[in-house]
């Protein structure tokens, strides 16, 4: 049964803007979800989060000022809008649900999605 489903990457130039976004199902939309990233050659990182009900977030130092993390739970979908992308935003996204969010970390579970792609050129 697929817990998480990403969309919304593709191939954009520096500077500009990217919104992606992770649909939930039923058992996963009242859970803490978090964006995670992956470069080729690198460890997955974690770059926001939020809780379920939308009022607590986390955010990488990397993106602070840059990306915003939302959920609207009708929808099921969580948001992550990517402005100011930069060529070392590349990577493959991952949503991950279910995890441990504090409002200076988030500690992911073993629940992912397949991950979407996104690359920024200079």
């Amino acid at each position: 049964q697929v817990q998480l489903v990403e969309s919304g990457g593709g191939l954009v130039q520096a500077g500009e803007s990217l919104r992606l976004s992770c649909v939930l199902s039923r058992r996963t939309f009242s859970y803490n979800i978090g964006w995670f990233r992956q470069a080729p050659g690198k460890e997955r990182e974690v770059v926001a989060a939020i809780n379920w009900r939308g009022d607590t977030s986390f955010y990488a130092d990397s993106v602070k000022g840059r990306f915003t993390i939302s959920r609207d739970n009708a929808k099921y979908t969580v948001y992550l809008q990517m402005n100011s992308l930069k060529p070392e935003d590349t990577a493959v996204y991952y949503c991950n649900a279910g995890g441990a969010l504090t409002g200076t970390s988030y500690n992911p579970s073993d629940t992912w999605g397949q991950g979407t792609q996104v690359t920024v050129s200079s």
